[in-house]
């Protein structure tokens, strides 16, 4: 059983608007602090210098306090922060001319009236150097037009790709239902594939996926203009040599591929992919992170990547004979030259650039996943 309550050791030290008290008691358990009357109660069960007991004392302040306490506990310690009513320099802290027995000032925290003034002049002249470098700094006019601009723009491509989204995966249910075979799309690739379900996706999606991927090339602009902060070559590379190469180019001028099975995956792996993107970036402008979001838009595309650029290097292979029949796109030279640069040659070295491109983004996206999900470095003291 507790024995009486006694008086623990409190340290104090003041500035021109606060008081600091700490109480030396550890492992402080139900903590009874409150203010009335200028008069501070204390009363607490804690491990002090009687050993494990109820420890109380009152403190009657020398001039007026705010009635709300900060307080925050350790394992060793505890401490008070009082906010004093009017910004002055007290020559003691308790009403009373005697000092208690049980309060000394506390030496680690201790200052003299001039340094304390020292302290609060460095402190308005921080705050003053800070609200000069501010005002130097140019408002930009456009700040919010800007903003507007990108919410409506990643606004727009979510509803798009979620367009493309829920009308594939309606078809998926419903065309696919009772007619899906699953089987070896390509015995090198081992790729999954549909039978003829999906023939007509490219006619029933492509208007949708020509709007969104041609308002896609604004994002080279926005980093042109500094709008975003995304580097301009990657944009460039990622817009222009990637899905749009493949949407315009194989897609597009083929109509032999336009029913492939393949164009079905790749619209469905670029959809997908999008529909945590665009609203991540979207919310990113007005200041907002959503926690499962962020985890999304970087956790995705680690197999939608793969398995993205597989489907659109068997869309290329798959329109490299069909490039060599028709001989579209080879470029043939004047004479005395006579050479022709065969377009099915350039889509094989597209086809190693595709891969490469392929591991490059999924190394940057990599350590963009470590920098926003990874363990928080622990700042050095």
């Amino acid at each position: 059983m507790a024995g009486p309550s006694l008086r623990p050791h409190v340290h104090w030290a003041q500035r021109h608007r606060e008081l600091f008290l700490r109480v030396d008691l550890s492992d402080v358990r139900n903590p009874d602090i409150t203010i009335t009357d200028n008069v501070l109660h204390f009363r607490a069960q804690g491990h002090g210098a009687k050993g494990d007991n109820i420890y109380e004392f009152e403190i009657e302040f020398l001039e007026p306090v705010e009635p709300k306490p900060v307080c925050r506990m350790t394992q060793r310690q505890l401490n008070i922060t009082v906010q004093k009513k009017e910004s002055n320099w007290w020559e003691r802290l308790t009403k009373q001319e005697k000092r208690p027995l049980f309060l000394a000032p506390d030496f680690d925290r201790w200052l003299d009236e001039s340094d304390a003034e020292m302290e609060l002049k460095e402190k308005e002249e921080e705050k003053i150097n800070k609200m000069k470098i501010e005002s130097r700094v140019p408002k930009d006019p456009f700040k919010h037009l800007k903003k507007g601009y990108l919410i409506m723009y990643n606004l727009v491509q979510f509803l798009g790709f979620s367009w493309i989204f829920v009308n594939m995966t309606v078809r998926l249910f419903i065309l696919g239902k009772g007619n899906m075979e699953i089987h070896l799309f390509s015995k090198m690739v081992g790729f999954l594939c549909l039978t003829d379900s999906f023939y007509d996706t490219f006619h029933t999606i492509s208007d949708m996926m020509y709007f969104c991927q041609t308002l896609a090339l604004m994002e080279i602009m926005n980093s042109l203009i500094g709008l975003v902060r995304s580097p301009l070559i990657p944009s460039v590379v990622q817009v222009v040599f990637g899905r749009n190469f493949v949407l315009f180019v194989i897609l597009g001028s083929l109509e032999e591929m336009q029913s492939k099975p393949v164009v079905f995956f790749i619209f469905y792996f670029w959809s997908i992919t999008e529909l945590f993107r665009y609203p991540y970036y979207m919310l990113s402008c007005i200041g907002i992170e959503w926690k499962p979001l962020t985890w999304l838009r970087y956790t995705v595309w680690i197999p939608l990547y793969p398995l993205g650029g597989l489907a659109e290097a068997v869309c290329i292979v798959q329109s490299i004979p069909i490039f060599s029949e028709t001989g579209k796109f080879s470029l043939g030279l004047p004479n005395p030259l006579n050479v022709t640069i065969q377009f099915p040659f350039v889509l094989q070295i597209y086809l190693i650039a595709l891969f490469l491109g392929v591991f490059v983004n999924f190394r940057h996206l990599y350590k963009q996943r470590k920098q926003h999900l990874g363990p928080k470095k622990r700042k050095m003291k």
